[in-house]
């Protein structure tokens, strides 16, 4: 089964840079989508469909043009779970989940912590999202959370680890998401690429991308059950569609 994780920053731009041509030559199974800023009746959903996507789910925030989530699959899932039932977390749209019988798919959208207001919001949903996840493992082993996390792990995941007081690779941030790993995930990239340096996020200012001077914030989380079926893992940076690029996990499922 081939994953793909996207932050797209707009499925409306996104479409009109290529992207479906890109989404039918790297063919996933299933794309989880971050960031689509569109509710489903602003898109022509056909186009999905005849790029081999008959299965597509959508969940938007309240407000038009915000946040918002996605996945299209190639075959129908058993059950789709939209939101978290959190009326705190689901209100922006950033959760949305699929089954199938041997893994269950995520894909989550972190909030950034763009000033202090949204970084005291991104800190209790993050913390709202673990008690989530806790519980939700006990009922569902396999999972795959997939998405845009909004935050670098480890100095190797940041161009310039000195950026220590920025959100993104704040402390607190970079313990939490330690603790997640740690709660029984696995970082599917980092598991099979101990020592490589890449991103899937640059700023679009001072000419960030070309300089390569990126943050790796997109992860494929997969949990610890799964472990033995990480077959590949690994980033394409040569998609540029968005201001992330996507990210691929492969699993033996």
């Amino acid at each position: 089964m081939k994953i793909i994780s996207y932050n797209v920053n707009g499925i409306r731009a996104a479409l009109k840079k290529g992207f479906l041509d890109w989404l039918e030559a790297a063919s996933p199974d299933v794309i989880c989508i971050q960031e689509t800023k569109a509710h489903k009746e602003q898109l022509d959903l056909t186009l999905f469909e005849n790029a081999g996507y008959k299965y597509h789910y959508w969940f938007s925030a309240q407000k038009k043009g915000y946040s918002s989530v996605a996945i299209l699959c190639k075959k129908e899932p058993n059950n789709v779970v939209y939101g978290t039932g959190i009326d705190s977390m689901d209100f922006e749209g950033r959760n949305l989940r699929v089954d199938f019988d041997d893994v269950s798919i995520m894909s989550l959208y972190l909030p950034s912590g763009t000033n202090d207001l949204r970084l005291d919001y991104k800190f209790n949903y993050m913390d709202e999202f673990q008690d989530y996840i806790n519980n939700l493992k006990q009922e569902i082993p396999n999972l795959v959370v997939c998405g845009d996390y909004n935050i670098c792990h480890e100095e190797i995941d940041i161009h310039n680890p000195k950026m220590k007081g920025v959100s993104g690779f704040l402390p607190e941030e970079r313990t939490w998401i330690g603790d997640f790993i740690n709660s029984g995930f696995v970082d599917s990239f980092r598991h099979l690429n101990k020592d490589v340096q890449q991103y899937s996020w640059w700023s679009y200012r001072a000419n960030a991308r070309a300089n390569n001077k990126g943050w790796r914030l997109d992860y494929a989380m997969v949990s610890e059950p799964l472990k033995d079926k990480i077959s590949r893992a690994y980033i394409l940076p040569e998609a540029k569609h968005s201001d992330h690029c996507p990210i691929v996990v492969e699993l033996d499922i």
